[in-house]
């Protein structure tokens, strides 16, 4: 298999560069046009922020800005901890930008709209940066093509992203629509908002060893954390019950 074709760091840097080798120009959602030879690069952050520092640094080598989704209630990072802080401050460092990634699950239709504003406010008070675009987690089927924007702000579900342009994610650790230099959007040279999320592509393994690899280092963190923080923990014990698990 060709680095192309890898879900590893260079396998990423390598799929980037061939975009741009083909003459596709990397844009935000704002700036893309879909009659443009046009990349949105989006990342959904639902399980390691860690995993997207080192996806934005690839890209900040390359001399290409993306847009992260970070998760506010999600239960795998902590925005407001100092380790999540430091690795959202990175990204924005880098020039990439900050969305918010919204869990629509955990609302009624009629919460949503009063959601939406009240998540992307707190996030802008973490970020000290105004959060101008939303992505939905793991969304329903009424969300996709979903032509209204959402508490005053776009979302990468909206017609002239999803549909009146190519769509591609790796959801899972798998190209759910096709590699994306085998559609034929990509071959024609249309816009394409390309989604991926940054677990799977750090680790050189499979989907499931990545999570493996990601458990295992929350394990690490909780177990630092316990052991500064309650003196009667005993350092390395949390491990040593998961492996017995």
């Amino acid at each position: 298999m060709s680095a192309l074709r890898e879900f590893s760091p260079a396998g990423y840097r390598a799929l980037i560069g061939e975009f741009l080798s083909r003459g596709y120009t990397v844009r935000d959602f704002k700036e893309a046009e879909s009659t443009a030879k046009h990349l949105i690069v989006r990342h959904d952050v639902d399980m390691s922020l860690e995993a997207a520092v080192e996806i934005g640094t690839i890209e900040h080598e390359i001399g290409i800005n993306a847009h992260y989704f970070v998760l506010l209630r999600g239960e795998l990072y902590n925005l407001f901890s100092d380790t999540s802080l430091t690795a959202v401050e990175s990204l924005l460092a880098m020039g990439h930008k900050i969305g918010l990634h919204l869990d629509a699950s955990l609302y009624s239709e009629d919460e949503l709209e009063e959601a939406a504003q009240w998540e992307s406010g707190c996030l802008q008070c973490i970020t000290g940066c105004d959060v101008d675009m939303i992505s939905f987690h793991r969304p329903a089927k009424s969300l996709l093509g979903r032509t209204e924007p959402l508490a005053d702000r776009p979302h990468t579900y909206q017609p002239k992203f999803f549909s009146e342009m190519a769509y591609c994610s790796d959801s899972r650790g798998e190209w759910g629509h096709g590699h994306p230099f085998d559609l034929d959007a990509v071959t024609e040279g249309r816009a394409l908002q390309l989604l991926t999320h940054p677990v799977w592509w750090t680790n050189n393994t499979l989907a499931a060893e990545s999570l493996d690899t990601l458990l295992i280092s929350r394990v690490k963190i909780l177990d630092q954390y316990l052991a500064t923080n309650c003196a009667t923990h005993i350092p390395g014990r949390l491990a040593s019950l998961v492996r017995e698990k």
